[in-house]
């Protein structure tokens, strides 16, 4: 759709600056062609254009569990609230592990896909942590690789996965989780464990081996990136390996910003690994986002059936869905209550996602429209009956918000618009 936008704050060069810009032939231009009488106008007054937002660690759960989510329903979900890219994680069935098994994902991602999705394929064969995947089949078609839901148990199989991709030019993405020290636990080792008699995963169990990791990474050289990052040791762990010149970049979600243990409730919406930690690692975590130490947000959105979200903290499997709470939950709670700012928020969930994984959704003259438009002054409260995803599980059930997209434009076409 060629289109005029009008009277909106766009975010270019790292700022917001009102202005207009014009839409022709999937290009932007930041000016308005106002003799143009056939283009339709939109005025976006108290609206906000940013780069469309990116999501680095997503699960759609097909091929192998559609009844959890389809990569049709994730990527609706995903389109409605302003994401033009999403990178999906490989434990599924078949695992992508070689080139004939992910060619079984892009096949469905080519057919029912409504915004770019990024496979990564798997580091070792079936994520067992056995044996190195197919790394090089898979090179071409794929941003890195990543055993995400499993760490990698093993530093002498981690180093021969980082030497591989350092070979490849690809990213290592790491699930961080050290088994030896879980002790069988499932929620955070903190007070709210300790009062209601449940077993804590320790926070070592994270920290130890991004510590390992790191002096691998330093080692071998590999781009290197940390997955939903939840402790203040494991912080501290990330804040020296980028003092000491490891190519290290780490996420963190949502739920780990804006919620900690005192807050749990024994349902399976609060189950999720790892864990929502206590309030010092929640303060952790955010000093860490203002200073750059944790460099973006991803929603780890991991869609479960009802049945397997029912059984309490103990029984429930592990997953929360993300993507349609992610920028109204941290635009209300961290920039409406003056702790980052909106530039921050856009850097964390579009501009350094993009830039560490090779996509350029910059808005400039010229350029290809990805972006997208958001309302902040929309108030709704989170409800899991409007969510497309399949899950419905999420921690922010009832919370009052602000912040919706109104329109998401992706490789220059109008793909969503609200009415």
């Amino acid at each position: 759709m060629d289109c005029i936008i009008k009277n909106a704050k766009v975010y270019t060069n790292g700022k917001f600056t009102s202005t207009s810009l014009t839409i022709l032939n999937g290009k932007i231009s930041l000016s308005t062609d106002e003799g143009n009488q056939s283009l339709k106008v939109f005025d976006f007054s108290n609206k906000v254009i940013i780069p469309g937002l990116v999501d680095v660690h997503v699960h759609l759960r097909e091929p192998g569990f559609s009844y959890k989510e389809t990569i049709k329903s994730g990527t609706e979900a995903a389109l409605k609230a302003g994401y033009n890219s999403i990178f999906t994680m490989p434990n599924l069935n078949p695992v992508p592990d070689s080139v004939d098994n992910l060619k079984v994902q892009q096949d469905i991602i080519d057919k029912d896909a409504l915004i770019n999705v990024y496979p990564f394929g798997a580091i070792t064969v079936g994520e067992k942590g056995e044996a190195l995947a197919d790394l090089d089949g898979m090179a071409n078609s794929v941003k890195g690789f990543s055993d995400d839901g499993r760490g990698v148990q093993t530093e002498s199989l981690m180093k021969s996965a980082m030497q591989k991709a350092k070979s490849l030019d690809k990213i290592i993405v790491a699930h961080c989780e050290d088994n030896s020290l879980l002790n069988g636990g499932y929620i955070h080792d903190g007070e709210y464990a300790k009062a209601n008699g449940h077993v804590g995963i320790p926070s070592i169990s994270e920290s130890k081996p991004i510590e390992r990791d790191a002096v691998l990474a330093k080692e071998v050289g590999v781009k290197y990136h940390v997955c939903h990052v939840s402790a203040k040791e494991s912080v501290e762990a990330i804040r020296k390996a980028k003092a000491n010149g490891v190519d290290i970049t780490a996420e963190t979600a949502p739920h780990y910003l804006v919620l900690d243990d005192s807050m749990l409730l024994d349902s399976g919406n609060f189950k999720m690994n790892p864990p929502i930690r206590a309030k010092e690692d929640k303060l952790a975590l955010i000093k860490g986002i203002q200073d750059g130490t944790i460099d973006m947000i991803a929603t780890d959105h991991a869609p479960h059936s009802f049945e397997e979200k029912s059984k309490g903290l103990k029984g429930s499997l592990n997953g929360i869905v993300g993507l349609e709470t992610a920028f109204p939950i941290l635009y209300t709670y961290l920039v409406k209550e003056d702790i980052i700012t909106l530039e921050k928020l856009v850097e964390i969930m579009s501009v350094k996602p993009a830039k560490r994984f090779g996509l350029d959704l910059e808005i400039k003259d010229g350029a290809t429209a990805n972006f997208a438009v958001f309302d902040l002054s929309e108030e709704y409260v989170v409800d899991a009956d409007k969510f497309l995803s399949k899950g419905k599980s999420s921690p922010f059930i009832g919370y009052k918000v602000y912040g919706k997209c109104v329109m998401n434009v992706i490789n220059g076409e109008v793909k969503h618009l609200d009415k």
